[in-house]
């Protein structure tokens, strides 16, 4: 069920941290379009260590960001743990020289610093010989030679129906016993961490083999009532993750952007073409005005080292959500562009607009459709009051005039300015559908 808090929280970030930050190749998908072979992959654990993991100070930097929650991958879909488990060898603890549980002690950092916990746990596991089986429909032994060999197997996922009469009982027997493991380490990680949010991923479907959808959702409400779920666990979802494009207009319910800080999810070495600080908040406030969140990811190398340019990246955003705080936490959608060239929000009581215009350049902007009288209008760069004019209107149809805002330079930010709008009374606007001609009273 839906909570209270993710309305409000505005600004998460996403962690994806596994093997392929060893080599810094992209998160699984390498393994799944057949650069690398499934065993080449896999030898990654040999080298993933984290002795430079520190949650505590990745904590420190997300809550100067001014994030209020935030996501880290447990089991990305290559199938390996990054928990302790007792449902798999393929974990951090057993496999690799790291030799310890990296969930907890990042659940335990977040919640001293008043940050919300999130979970990413993909549905899919390409290291479990039965999830494969069913999925690609292949013996055990088809399974074995194609890790061994550089095979694009994301080419080949399709529902292949029901199991031949032949095979029912033995692929039945499969799925049972990966969705008895699928759910026992969901039921571990639920347990442990206690998590505010379980991020699911890909579900891959084949007629016959239920995912079990209600149960599982059953299962981590029972853990934890408040446990929210986004949208990728069939149609038992709380919320809606657009994936590296914002929605044209705001979506149905509450939902978040989850997209990158460079071109990559997790860490590649190679990979510094981070998007700037006016980008990022440029893409915040697309987000902010159709009443979305903002899930912005990096990814830790094998050490467990956050790199430099996210620290700064981190500590940038912080500066602009605090000196614009009261125009971001708690605000809910503002108004179409049609209204407002530029990103706004409304306070919880809808007396305050607050408007991010995309281009001050001429000093004059300009509010349309917008029929209450005006407070006062000021400048959150400076705190000046800004002067304000009111030009035509029809009022014999209720229809207002153009409301033209005047702000020097001093007012302006050089990454986005923030103008707050006090109105009398909660805001009224024209229906933006209405389309109303008058021969006027000249």
């Amino acid at each position: 069920m839906m909570q209270d808090w993710f309305k409000k929280a505005k600004l998460g970030i996403f962690i994806h941290w596994g093997l392929y930050a060893v080599e810094g190749v992209p998160e699984s998908w390498t393994m799944a379009s057949g650069q690398m072979s499934c065993e080449e992959y896999y030898r990654q654990a040999e080298k993933f260590t984290a002795e430079k993991y520190d949650p505590k100070e990745w904590a420190k930097y997300f809550k100067a960001a001014g994030a209020n929650y935030v996501v880290l991958t447990t089991k990305h879909h290559e199938g390996f743990c990054m928990f302790d488990t007792e449902y798999t060898d393929f974990n951090v603890v057993k496999a690799t020289p790291c030799g310890r549980d990296l969930i907890v002690p990042y659940a335990d950092a977040l919640r001293e610093q008043d940050i919300k916990v999130g979970l990413y746990f993909t549905n899919t596991d390409w290291a479990d010989d039965d999830h494969m089986r069913v999925i690609l429909d292949m013996t055990q032994e088809e399974l074995d030679a194609m890790r061994k060999e550089k095979t694009a197997f994301r080419t080949m996922w399709e529902d292949h129906g029901p199991a031949k009469p032949e095979q029912k009982e033995e692929l039945d027997a499969c799925w049972q016993r990966f969705m008895t493991r699928y759910k026992g380490e969901i039921r571990e990680l639920m347990t442990r961490c206690q998590p505010d949010i379980f991020w699911t991923d890909v579900m891959l479907q084949r007629t016959g083999f239920s995912w079990e959808c209600k149960d599982v959702k059953k299962m981590i409400e029972g853990i934890k009532p408040t446990t929210i779920v986004n949208g990728r666990l069939g149609d038992q979802g709380d919320y809606q993750t657009p994936e590296c494009y914002i929605p044209l207009r705001p979506l149905d319910g509450e939902w978040e952007l989850c997209t990158t800080m460079n071109d990559s999810w997790g860490y590649q070495k190679q990979d510094h073409n981070y998007k700037d600080i006016k980008k990022l908040v440029r893409m915040f406030v697309e987000c902010l005005s159709k009443g979305g969140n903002f899930l912005l990811s990096f990814g830790p190398d094998r050490t467990g080292a956050m790199p430099e340019e996210v620290k700064k990246i981190l500590l940038e955003i912080g500066e602009w959500t605090g000196k614009y705080a009261e125009a971001i936490y708690p605000t809910g959608a503002g108004l179409d562009p049609a209204y407002f060239l530029g990103g706004s929000t409304l306070s919880e009581d809808k007396e305050t607009l607050y408007l991010f215009p995309y281009d001050c350049s001429t000093g004059q902007l300009m509010l349309n459709g917008v029929r209450n009288k005006v407070k006062k209008i000021t400048s959150l760069t400076t705190g000046r009051e800004l002067k304000h004019t009111m030009l035509g209107g029809a009022g014999w149809i209720n229809m207002p005039g153009c409301r033209w805002i005047e702000l020097g330079k001093e007012d302006m930010d050089d990454v986005c300015t923030v103008l707050k709008v006090e109105l009398e009374g909660p805001i009224d606007i024209v229906d933006i559908n209405r389309n109303a001609e008058s021969a006027g009273e000249n």
